[in-house]
């Protein structure tokens, strides 16, 4: 693949170390992701994992219409601003419709295409066209080969810089699976590759009205992806996440992140040699 910069100190190339896209699902505050991106931060800093952290401003296929969606575009650009001002670290959220990929390319590093809305046309050429880096959720519904007609949109738009996110494929109702081949065969499209360790073990309505999850395999999925010799892991951390406000069940509990992370960075070493 043809090596791109997120920021000056985050390379996407074949070999590098991997880094870490992490964050709550969504900003429940600004007290909170402040916190939370203070901590990984930390964490990062100590295991020399690169670091871009993610929050949702709005999450907009929630399984009930009752469901905490967010504070809004508007607002979640004011609150990245000021996150990115005090802690100096990339940052990824991502949009739903074509509006806002130039409301949220000023606040934002990375703008992330959903995996339900990965075929959409308009939302990624509204994404290229921003100059950001594109990180695109690989559907539910989709083979890995088939990301190649997302690519080419994004690539009509003279925008290179482009990630594909594997997080898992449907299998059966309210399940996913993995499959490994995934990662190998979407390197060979010349995009850098991620792979999404806590979506991975979502039920996506397991439990009725909200999506379950079994974090007890986040670890060992992140391990196996991270043996394959992915580019970056992208993490949903919660500091309680049984009070989680999105995504909980699924989510990387915070203190059970640097021990995982100490030894990814082992695998990835490993792997990369």
């Amino acid at each position: 693949m043809k090596p791109f910069a997120i920021t000056d100190s985050i390379q996407v190339r074949d070999r590098s170390p991997f880094f870490l896209i992490g964050g709550p699902c969504v900003i429940e505050s600004f007290e909170h992701i402040d916190f939370m991106c203070g901590q990984i931060s930390e964490i990062c800093g100590r295991l020399q994992i690169p670091f871009v952290f993610k929050a949702s401003f709005d999450k907009a296929n929630r399984s009930s219409l009752d469901s905490y969606r967010g504070p809004g575009p508007k607002e979640g650009a004011s609150l990245f601003r000021e996150l990115k001002k005090k802690h100096k670290v990339p940052i990824l959220t991502d949009i739903h419709d074509s509006s806002q990929a130039e409301a949220l390319s000023g606040s934002v590093d990375i703008l992330q295409i959903p995996a339900f809305l990965c075929r959409q046309t308009d939302l990624l050429l509204a994404a290229g066209k921003t100059g950001k880096v594109v990180n695109v959720k690989k559907g539910q519904f989709m083979a890995p080969w088939d990301m190649k007609n997302a690519i080419s949109k994004i690539q009509s738009t003279g925008n290179e810089k482009i990630l594909l996110t594997e997080r898992g494929f449907s299998f059966g109702y309210n399940n996913l699976v993995v499959d490994f081949r995934s990662l190998e065969i979407m390197k060979q499209l010349e995009c850098g590759v991620v792979f999404d360790a806590t979506h991975s073990v979502q039920l996506p309505g397991g439990e009725g009205n909200r999506s379950g999850g079994q974090r007890e395999f986040i670890a060992p999925l992140a391990r196996a992806a991270v043996s394959v010799g992915i580019h970056g892991l992208f993490m949903e951390i919660h500091d309680h996440p049984e009070r989680a406000l999105s995504d909980g069940p699924n989510a990387c509990p915070l203190d059970e992140l640097e021990p995982l992370l100490g030894k990814l960075v082992q695998l990835d070493r490993i792997s990369k040699e």
